[in-house]
């Protein structure tokens, strides 16, 4: 199904997204709770990954997974940990986030 690689990867990038702001939460994994859904969340999201390989280029996917798991990191991060990016911070996840939507919208590259 053409769109099932989007789906894992959605579902790798959620998992990624739990298990970095978890990690914080762990403490230098110090507290058992969140130091397990750090390490679960973070297998769960290479596993998810590693599907989205087999028919997705890997610089596509991982700029993708990488970029947007950033952006997604942030928000949860100035929510619960009350973190707050100053414009500099901004300006660079702007211009990550460009360079998604360009792989995605105009890049040709495909999968072997």
């Amino acid at each position: 199904m053409p769109w099932q690689p989007y789906l894992y990867l959605i579902l790798a990038i959620f998992a990624e997204v739990i298990a970095t702001n978890a990690l914080k939460a762990s403490n230098t994994f110090s507290r058992l709770g969140p130091s397990l859904i750090t390490v679960v969340g973070y297998g769960l999201a290479f596993y998810l990954l590693s599907m989205v390989l087999k028919s997705m280029p890997v610089g596509v996917a991982y700029a993708i997974w990488a970029g947007l798991g950033m952006v997604l990191t942030l928000i949860v991060a100035m929510v619960v940990f009350g973190e707050r990016p100053d414009a500099p911070a901004m300006l660079g996840i702007s211009l990550i986030v460009a360079g998604v939507i360009v792989l995605q919208c105009f890049s040709k590259m495909s999968a072997e």
